[in-house]
């Protein structure tokens, strides 16, 4: 393959590695702990917003991959039958629907992939890359030669099973998935450890989504370790992850200047998303430094609120505190932002330094992998010329810039780590600020939004969301009291509803017009908990992961080896 000369990619915590995008995607975590991000931001062409605004999704995810992925590493055309194949399983033409509930809101429902969730939109795209790279690289290869990945993945519900569905019986590819045990839905659980395909490992880990992120960063650090299996990431610290999740953004703004009954340029569109490891938010991030016209990105939580507590704090702390002596507070926040009041009820009350179980569990996540990408751009343009003149570069240039915001991102990721906080300066605060607002929302605020889209009587119709739409629609909700009269919404919806039938029946159970089995309960979904299952519990620990992942692997090795043998025999 010839090396591409196009886009390049770079580490969050500095270091001299450029990587192309195929290394990139099957790398997954840097070595030295950091998230690979393009070293460049592309431009969009001249008149994107003319010539794409009647484009497709696919249509428009083949524009946005190019501006990443260099036609030398894939050609147009492979591309183009990647992407074609990878959203032929969702079951709505368009992919990403837009549904109106509101005059001036609008639900973009994510969940009309194969496993119900917004995690489909990248993982049918990332396990089809995977498959792509694997099939050029052992082209002509037999046996030993061959190369194998093992994808190594942790889940608070919804990723796992829709990088199960991504690479279930993919040749050379295997895929252990780590999930903490009784802390996902039953129908999340049944969707993964019902796919008994012999490349499928389910581990129910003794502990939190966050210690299941811990080890599998953990085993990517392990250099030898990872050498040995070729371990690929399937968690959004892949970059392949937040590029897939960009389209929608666009997608969704072409779509709703299509629909509005008056012009869009008098109108600005602001996105608000549910979130928890910061993934489907960074994507949003990157659509606005792109160049997608919106209002700043409206970040909604849960009461696991590490998120919400930066943006009003500047400090990105695992347990909630106040201001250590010698450190300087930052200013106050503007009235209306200030932090959210416990309210009473399940999962309430900042934590203290442990996961809340809440009724939006894919959510409850103490630490968001993806917001240290999100440091690093704030780290960039909090370098100040005077830092980079130190560092023997006075004009000022790019790379010294680059250089200085890799080491200060090392440096709060080394604190986070060994401190459990960090306070980041004021001039990185103030432009995470510029361009992202956060709150969060309590298990009872996230029941009442549930509903009162039920109930409603407006013109638009009764709606059923899921929990984690339901902690979007709230935080959305109490922004746009304080939104000017040209601001619409468009809410992220995470999940079907059905993935969450507890929560949601609850929330419903005195609603008489209300009937689960009736209103959401998806065919694809009959007799699922029934289903024969596969899993295999385990040890909170590395070491404990990895002897399960060395003896399994072992056995497939094997199996592949006898059935070779079989072929060959058959042929003498």
């Amino acid at each position: 393959m010839t090396i591409s000369t196009g886009m390049k990619y770079i580490s969050t915590r500095g270091g001299d590695d450029l990587l192309t995008f195929e290394e990139t995607v099957l790398t997954g975590l840097a070595p030295n702990g950091g998230l690979y991000i393009p070293a460049t931001m592309p431009t969009l062409p001249e008149n994107w917003q003319h010539d794409w605004s009647h484009l497709s999704f696919t249509e428009l995810a083949l524009e946005l991959y190019s501006l990443f992925i260099s036609s030398d590493e894939i050609p147009r055309e492979d591309l183009k039958e990647l992407i074609e194949r990878s959203y032929s399983t969702f079951r709505h033409p368009e992919v990403a629907p837009l549904h109106r509930v509101g005059e001036k809101q609008w639900i973009l429902e994510l969940f009309h992939g194969p496993t119900f969730a917004f995690k489909d939109v990248a993982l049918q795209f990332l396990g089809n890359l995977f498959e792509y790279f694997l099939k050029r690289r052992n082209a002509n290869k037999v046996g030993a030669e061959r190369e194998t990945l093992t994808v190594v993945g942790a889940t608070s519900g919804d990723t796992g099973s829709a990088a199960i569905y991504g690479l279930r019986s993919k040749k050379d590819i295997s895929i252990f998935i780590l999930h903490p045990k009784g802390r996902v839905s039953p129908v999340q659980e049944a969707q993964m450890t019902t796919v008994l395909d012999a490349n499928v490992f389910n581990l129910a880990v003794e502990g939190t989504f966050d210690d299941c992120q811990d080890i599998v960063k953990a085993l990517f650090s392990d250099t030898p370790f990872n050498k040995q299996y070729h371990l690929g990431a399937i968690n959004s610290i892949n970059w392949a992850r937040i590029l897939a999740q960009t389209v929608y953004y666009f997608s969704s703004y072409f779509k709703l200047r299509r629909t509005l009954p008056y012009d869009l340029s008098d109108s600005t569109i602001q996105f608000a998303v549910p979130t928890g490891n910061f993934g489907d938010v960074l994507a949003g991030y990157y659509a606005k430094k792109l160049g997608l016209p919106m209002e700043k990105l409206v970040v909604a939580t849960n009461s696991n609120d590490i998120l919400s507590r930066f943006w009003k704090t500047g400090r990105y702390e695992k347990t909630a505190s106040t201001s250590v002596e010698g450190e300087e507070d930052d200013e106050p926040v503007e009235e209306g932002n200030q932090q959210t009041l416990p309210v009473g009820g399940s999962g309430d009350g900042s934590q203290a330094g442990a996961v809340a179980e809440t009724l939006s569990p894919a959510m409850d996540i103490l630490v968001s992998s993806n917001f240290e990408r999100l440091l690093f751009y704030l780290a960039l343009e909090g370098t100040t010329a005077g830092a980079v003149a130190a560092d023997g570069e006075v004009d000022g240039g790019r790379a010294a810039k680059i250089r200085l915001a890799g080491q200060n991102v090392q440096g709060w990721m080394t604190k986070l780590k060994t401190e459990g906080r960090v306070v980041v300066p004021k001039l990185a605060v103030e432009a995470a600020r510029r361009d992202i607002i956060a709150d969060r929302a309590s298990d009872e605020q996230t029941t009442e939004q549930i509903k009162q889209y039920f109930t409603t009587k407006s013109e638009y119709g009764s709606y059923v969301v899921d929990p984690h739409t339901a902690v979007g629609l709230e935080v959305a909700n109490r922004v746009a009291l304080k939104n000017t009269p040209s601001v619409v919404q468009i809410v992220l919806a995470t999940a079907h509803p059905a993935k969450f039938n507890a929560a949601v029946a609850a929330a419903l159970v005195n609603e008489p017009s209300f009937d689960f089995e009736r209103d959401i309960m998806p065919k694809e979904f009959d007799g699922l908990l029934d289903l024969p299952r596969r899993v295999i519990d385990c040890k909170c620990s590395p070491e404990a992961v990895q002897k399960v992942i060395s003896r399994e692997v072992a056995k497939l090795v094997g199996q592949a080896s006898g059935k070779e043998a079989e072929t060959n025999g058959a042929s003498i």
